[in-house]
């Protein structure tokens, strides 16, 4: 097994050129910024940033975009590459965004004739791996199409169903030939997993209902042991065989909601593998998803609690002594430096043994 690895996620990757104008339609916009793109490839990018040892499983293509991918991964991310495969022929995918609006980002995706994603088998990565790493990560995207979809399915066979087996329920209506497929290949699949994640919409493709508490239901009806359905502005349903609660929204001006999802899903992995209840999990990923759709324009730093508390719309005082509180059971670190967003010098916070880009998501999760 790789050393110390505690996150593998599975399924798509690709390069995203995303607007940089807000309210800018695809017709409007003009200036794009490139990054790394793909919703499981996030993940692991965001679990990395929190300072866990993640890797992705997936291919690129054998070209410029794919050799960038690699470099953004390993260089940048410190994702682990090394089950990130090579096609010979197909190419690097690629997604165009425009926050137009902002909270709701549009997408087209260019994965034509095929995504080399599309392609992955069982001998590319390490099924010892996959047995043992503490979580495993599938995206519902890689049931979309074969080989994919079987090399999805041997690796949650050798997995058998251990704890903290994942599945994002990911329904991005391009990638499958029916809805009536993703209702099967994705509603198959549950049985196979001990976690669900996913919002009403991908709820109602898996379990054929949108009501949270009876999708909450229907997944643990099929043995999931936690259920997580998000809820927008309402807030996540987090609900096991034992308790049930609703998560509250954490309000933020949106600067832009591409990737928020996938913070809320890195940071969920990382409140997992520390060991906190469900609610406490999700309560960090909530605000982890939060933050990342405020800070998407700042480059990564330190953040000051008059700027979180404004941020968050939170009380100064009640903040304060919730990171009080998680600077001693050693998740936060208080330092003097710059913040991020006033450029104030002096106390700042940051997640103890962990990036910088985390900061504010951990200093947000702060809980009773």
């Amino acid at each position: 097994m790789t050393p110390g690895l505690e996150v593998l996620t599975v399924g798509r990757v690709g390069v995203d050129f995303y607007a940089d104008e807000p309210h800018a339609s695809f017709v409007e916009a003009r200036h794009f910024e490139k990054s790394v793109g793909g919703s499981p490839t996030n993940v692991a990018v965001a679990a990395a940033r929190l300072g866990r040892r993640a890797a992705v499983f997936t291919k690129v293509g054998d070209d410029e975009l794919g050799t960038y991918v690699r470099h953004a991964l390993a260089a940048e991310f410190g994702v682990d590459t090394r089950y990130v495969g090579t096609h010979p022929t197909l190419k690097t995918p690629i997604v165009v965004a425009v926050m137009d609006p902002p909270e709701e980002p549009q997408f087209v995706f260019y994965r034509e004739p095929r995504a080399p994603d599309s392609t992955i088998a069982p001998n590319e990565v390490d099924t010892d791996v996959v047995r043992v790493v503490p979580i495993l990560w599938i995206s519902a995207g890689a049931l979309a199409l074969e080989p994919s979809r079987g090399t999805t399915r041997e690796l949650l066979a050798e997995r058998g169903r251990r704890r903290h087996t994942i599945l994002d329920l990911d329904y991005r209506p391009s990638f499958w030939a029916s809805e009536e497929e993703a209702r099967r290949e994705i509603g198959s699949t549950i049985g196979a997993v001990t976690v669900a994640v996913g919002n009403r919409t991908e709820c109602a493709i898996a379990v054929g209902t949108d009501e949270p508490d009876a999708a909450a239901d229907a997944l643990l009806e099929r043995g999931v042991e936690l259920a997580v359905v998000k809820l927008g502005g309402d807030g996540v349903l987090v609900a096991t065989h034992e308790e049930r609660s609703t998560v509250p929204p954490v309000r933020v001006d949106v600067v832009s909601a591409l990737g928020a999802g996938d913070g809320f899903g890195g940071a969920l992995c990382h409140g997992i593998l520390a060991g906190w209840s469900p609610v406490e999990a999700v309560e960090f990923a909530n605000a982890a998803g939060a933050l990342v759709a405020f800070v998407q324009a700042f480059t990564p730093g330190l953040i000051c609690l008059n700027c979180l508390s404004k941020c968050l719309d939170a009380d100064v005082l009640w903040l304060d002594q919730s990171l009080d509180k998680l600077e001693r059971q050693g998740r936060i670190e208080l330092l003097v430096g710059t913040c991020l967003n006033c450029e104030d010098n002096g106390p700042t916070y940051r997640i103890a043994h962990c990036s910088e880009a985390g900061a504010a998501a951990a200093a947000a999760a702060a809980g009773a």
